[in-house]
């Protein structure tokens, strides 16, 4: 499949390009960015060609990698869709709900396959401990705590990044906690949301299946105290993500490639951009929640 790559920050050069240049499936067409300098830099550490129209890059392949800030990946993945290009996304799918509609609607009226990389779900570890406490069921309680340290002390690669700075980490890590709970726990029902110290927001949510969950978000923890905290608690006890397992976000996306391809041959994949708009409206309720 030959991909095209939209993005050039830190995680396009990190992992995306990485990923799409050592995949054996896919031929790495080329990179386009909203700084053309970026786009060449980035282009030329893989060997590939550095577009300066994006309209060029989605019509010479078949699918398009984003890795831009969700306020500029939607309307572009929008564009895509409509072209018939397939989609390989980034978490959020968008900045608003009705951005995030606009992607879904225009990947199911093409019909064209789409898959949001939420890691953990590619990552083949953790999604094996996600299936198995969504076979595993009965459960009661869960949370998924996000513990980042993007603004507290210690240099990341993603400190100068404005929609982080404006959106922290309830919109950054809250689409990784959601894409662990909703599995598990079934949809949302119910929002609460309350703010702590810095970006710091604490959410309580009820799932259809009747269960509670919490989850804190941050991007401002102390290096000291960052950390994922995941358990389930039900019947059978309590399960606890282990430590350690995760691999390379290169790795994880890798598969997500993989289950694109497949998407395009078998149809949907369960982190389709219907997921990732699901996901948009839940971080929106609670953001309002907070106003």
């Amino acid at each position: 499949m030959r991909f095209g790559l939209l993005g050039t920050g830190p995680w396009a050069s990190m992992t995306h390009g990485p990923a799409l240049a050592a995949h054996p499936g896919v031929e790495f067409a080329g990179v386009w960015g909203r700084r053309p300098e970026a786009a060449a830099e980035v282009a030329g550490a893989f060997g590939v060609r550095a577009y300066d129209d994006v309209e060029a890059l989605i019509a010479d392949v078949d699918a398009v990698a984003v890795a831009l800030p969700p306020a500029f990946q939607a309307p572009l993945a929008v564009r895509a869709a409509k072209a018939g290009r397939h989609l390989l996304l980034d978490k959020p799918l968008a900045a608003t709900v009705d951005d995030a509609h606009a992607v879904a609607d225009a990947v199911t009226g093409s019909g064209v396959a789409s898959v949001v990389f939420f890691t953990l779900r590619f990552d083949p570890a953790s999604a094996r401990w996600i299936d198995q406490q969504a076979a595993t069921g009965d459960w009661y309680l869960g949370r998924a705590d996000w513990y980042g340290s993007v603004f507290g002390d210690g240099a990341s690669p993603f400190a100068d990044s404005p929609w982080r700075r404006e959106k922290g980490g309830l919109w950054d890590v809250g689409p990784h906690a959601l894409s662990v709970l909703l599995p598990v726990l079934g949809d949302v029902t119910e929002v609460h949301s309350a703010r702590g110290a810095g970006d710091t927001t604490h959410l309580t949510l009820r799932h259809e299946s009747g269960a509670s969950s919490t989850a804190v978000l941050t991007l401002t923890a102390p290096r000291a105290g960052a950390g994922v905290a995941i358990e389930f608690r039900g019947t059978h006890g309590v399960a606890t993500y282990p430590e350690g397992v995760s691999g390379p976000a290169t790795e994880s996306f890798g598969h997500a490639i993989d289950t694109l391809i497949a998407a395009v041959a078998g149809g949907p994949n369960p982190c389709d951009a219907r997921f990732g708009a699901r996901v948009t409206e839940i971080l929106a309720a609670a953001e309002a929640g907070l106003r």
